[in-house]
């Protein structure tokens, strides 16, 4: 069903999130989200799926060289870690007492803040 009024979607990671990566490359690790792109569903996360980029020299950079930073991975490819246990979990959302939307985690019940 499409929302109405804010066209952007929910998605069960937000920045600040710790998450683990549970297909590709770097299968296992666990890393910081930095940000999301939420048109394309793809997060940069801290310290993962790291590439190379030749870098031209510049004005600000005279000697140009290689670089290596991070580049952005599927959001399918991310699961949360729960910050009470420390494993992957589902996410799931619902109204809390207040009536506000809450994230929570699958595995345990517990609201996850953030």
């Amino acid at each position: 069903m499409e929302r109405k009024f804010n066209k952007q979607p929910k998605l069960h990671i937000k920045t600040g999130d710790t998450v683990q990566v549970i297909s590709g490359d770097d299968k296992g690790k666990t890393g910081k989200v930095q940000s999301i792109d939420t048109q394309n569903r793809r997060a940069i996360v801290e310290g993962l799926n790291m590439i190379t980029k030749h870098v031209k020299p510049t004005a600000a950079k005279p000697q140009g060289g290689i670089e290596k930073k991070e580049a952005s991975i599927h959001l399918s490819n991310l699961m949360l870690v729960d910050p009470k246990t420390g494993n992957p979990t589902r996410t799931g959302r619902k109204i809390d007492a207040k009536g506000k939307l809450v994230r929570y985690s699958k595995k345990t019940g517990e609201v996850i803040n953030g």
